[in-house]
């Protein structure tokens, strides 16, 4: 069990301290790994590709814009986070506050499902991560590629989810946390 932070005008303001850590985490660790990446992107410019990189880079910046991006991150990642944000805002605890942005990806105080999907997905983003490290160009810039802009499309849908999150009506995503927290 986590420590409650003092109830009233002190939890409000710690809460929502935690919520905006939360989404400046989250935004940092999206942004980080855009530009990151971003270079091997840039590198392909230096590169000859044949007609198939073209094609085959197309169908993967397809692929991952609609599977990463819209998928991924639009239909279920940012607003579970942006929820999960608001649920810490209105719920805040000292361990919470300080691990927001791991709070609000789900890494802990969740459901049994979601702990074992955010930490079976890390694991694989990390395994694909150094698999496609080992990638020489043209082919690392074209993997590169459809996940930046996966990842934009993401980090764009999470600040419009928290913005609807804390200033909209009717947000009703669900923060999937465990029963009796």
């Amino acid at each position: 069990m986590t420590a409650r932070i003092v109830v009233g005008y002190g939890a409000l303001m710690i809460g929502t301290l935690g919520a905006i850590w939360a989404v400046l985490g989250l935004s940092l660790i999206l942004g980080r790994a855009i530009l990151s990446l971003t270079g091997y992107v840039l590198e392909l410019g230096q590169a000859e590709l044949a007609w198939f990189h073209w094609v085959l880079m197309s169908l993967w910046i397809f692929f991952m814009v609609y599977a990463e991006g819209y998928r991924g991150f639009q239909l279920r990642f940012s607003p579970r986070c942006a929820a999960r944000a608001l649920y810490l805002k209105r719920h805040p605890s000292v361990m919470r506050v300080v691990l927001a942005p791991l709070f609000c990806m789900g890494f802990f105080h969740a459901t049994r499902r979601r702990k074992i999907v955010s930490y079976s997905l890390t694991a694989m983003i990390v395994t694909l991560v150094i698999l496609v490290g080992k990638l020489d160009q043209p082919w690392r810039g074209m993997v590169d590629t459809g996940v930046v802009l996966g990842l934009g499309w993401g980090l764009v849908t999470f600040w419009l989810c928290g913005w609807h999150a804390f200033f909209g009506q009717g947000f009703d995503a669900s923060p999937e946390m465990p029963e009796g927290m």
